[in-house]
This record gives structure tokens, sequence and C-alpha cells, in this order.
């Protein structure tokens, strides 16, 4: 009788055992599922970041900068003065 009580308890505590293996494997796999889609999208992001460094750095050239004020803001360089510094 205490073979079969004992039997029983083996073969329900292997039963939940197999249950929590397929459980925390699906799981895992979700999770890897999850990780590469955030893997995907963290490197779009950094090809998204590099674009932008270089358009900001195209963007803050000097020569285009000062191209951009002289031909669409109509603005010139200043004529070549004298500066006076006042010495009190």
């Amino acid at each position: 009788m205490i073979r079969w009580i004992l039997f029983a308890v083996l073969m329900a505590a292997l039963l939940a055992s197999s249950v929590g293996v397929v459980v925390l494997r699906h799981e895992s796999r979700l999770l890897f599922s999850a990780l590469q889609d955030a893997e995907f999208e963290r490197d779009q992001i950094s090809v998204e970041w590099s674009r932008l460094q270089l358009e900001q750095a195209w963007l803050a050239e000097a020569g285009r900068v000062e191209r951009e004020a002289h031909e669409q803001l109509d603005m010139r360089r200043p004529e070549q003065i004298g500066i006076l510094v006042d010495q009190r």
C-alpha cells in the first residue's frame, strides 16, 4: 500500500516537473524572440542615429552656413575696419 502511495506521489512530481519544463521552455523561446526583436530595433535606431549625426555635421559645415546666409538671407561680410579698444 505504501509503495502505491509513494509511486503515485513520484508520478505526480514527475508530471509536474515535465509540465514545468515545457512551460519554462516556451517562456524562454518567447523571451528569446523578444530579445531578437529588441536587438533589431536597436540596430535600426543606431543606423538612424548615425545618419542624423552625418546630417548634423553637413548642416553645421561653416562653408554651407555662410553660403546659405549669403543666398537666402542676403547677408554679407562686414567690411574690414579697424577695431578701437577703449582703455580707460
